[in-house]
Parts: C-alpha cells; structure tokens; sequence
C-alpha cells in the first residue's frame, strides 16, 4: 500500500481509548486518525462528512451503539458504504454475530493488543478481516458438535454439515473454512499451494455465491453449517 494513507476514525466514549489508539495508529507511515467521536451519533455524522476509510467502533457508546452504527454505515441505505471493525472490552456471542450480521469487516477485543489492531485496518483495506483468535476459538468450540458419549457406536457417522454446502465447489469449501479460521488471502494461498490473488478471486465468488458482503459473512457461514471441522 505504498504511497497510499488509510485515514481512520475513532468512535469510544473514553477518551483515553481513542488516545491510545491514535497514537498507534499515527505513528504508522500508512495511517492517519482524522476524527474522533465520543459517542455514536456523532460518529455517524463524522463519518458521512470525512468520508473516512475505516471506522473502528466500540459497542457500547452514547445515543448510539456500535451495532447500530455498524448497520448505517454498511448497510443498503449507506450513501457511501464505509468498512467498519468493531474494537471493544466485550465479546459476548450476541455482539459478535449481530456486528457481523451488520456488516462489520473485524470484531477486535480491545485486549487484543497494538499489533492486532494495526492489523485488523490493513486487513480491512485490503478486502480480508480479522477476529480476534479468543473470539474465532470460542465460537468454533460452541458450534462444533459434542465429543461422542462412551455408549456411542465407535462407528458413528460425523456430523454432516447443515446446509445448502453443495453450493460451493470442494476447492471453495477449502478456502471458506480457511477463511472462517481467520487466515487473509495470502496465506490461504501459501495452505492451498495457489497465488494469493487466486485465493482473493476464489473468495469473491464465494461471497457471491453465498450472497454475503464480505469474508466475515464467509466465516459466519461456515461455522452455522458445521463446514469448519471440530477443534481437538
């Protein structure tokens, strides 16, 4: 992304949070903090004035929360559809499908850490997204079927996966259960032995077919259908 500054603006209701994150985020050559917001409807109006590349939203704020504001920056009534990643302390399941569910391209646990968070808006502007790993083991382990009781036939059948799969070819399974396990388009390439820009072709017709607006509707996908494999 040379030559290219991602310009960001920071939606919390503490101020000392946005501080935080724009000294991280200035400090990066590609990156500028353009505004800031203490409170949602607030950052709804920056965001339709600056016209910012990224909004990184906490949930919980003032007058209007992160999820609604997700849906109104994303969302088919969006003069100008802007990416937004979900940044905030709490993790609980309903925040993260409902931010999904609305279009959010990222859902960061502020505790991720600098690193995480400067990699969640290259991410972003590069078409892929990021979940906090806490937050994509978590719900791998909730959607994965339960361990087979000691009464079970040893040859029990798996799981089959719920859903409509036989959309996707076999090499597109591949790549969404690559994706819902958090990896960006060049490593998928580097698993699949294919060019990352392969791998991104693959991924677009995916979320067409699957008529999601991005790889994190990919992800959400494959963990409802049971496509992603049981951790062990």
């Amino acid at each position: 992304m040379t030559g290219v500054t991602i310009r960001i603006l920071l939606a919390d209701d503490h101020s000392d949070v946005r501080s935080g994150f724009r000294l991280v985020l200035d400090s990066q050559p590609d990156m500028s903090v353009v505004g800031e917001a203490a409170d949602g409807a607030t950052a709804l109006d920056l965001a339709r004035r600056l016209e910012p590349d990224v909004v990184l939203a906490d949930i919980r704020m003032p007058r209007l929360d992160g999820l609604e504001l997700t849906r109104l920056l994303t969302g088919p009534e969006a003069a100008r559809p802007t990416r937004v990643v979900v940044v905030t302390t709490f993790d609980h399941d309903e925040y993260v499908h409902t931010a999904l569910r609305n279009g959010a391209c990222g859902f960061l646990l502020k505790r991720s850490g600098p690193a995480l968070l400067i990699e969640g808006v290259r991410a972003a502007m590069a078409g892929d997204a990021l979940i906090s790993p806490q937050i994509t083991v978590r719900l791998l382990d909730r959607l994965s079927p339960p361990p087979l009781s000691p009464a079970s036939p040893a040859s029990a059948a798996p799981i089959a996966p719920i859903g409509p799969t036989a959309v996707l070819t076999d090499r597109e399974q591949d790549i969404a259960r690559l994706v819902a396990r958090g990896l960006t388009n060049a490593e998928i390439g580097a698993e699949l032995f294919i060019a990352p820009g392969t791998a991104k072709t693959h991924v677009a017709n995916i979320q067409a077919k699957l008529k999601v607006r991005n790889r994190v509707g990919i992800a959400a996908w494959a963990w409802e259908t049971n496509l992603v494999e049981p951790r062990v």
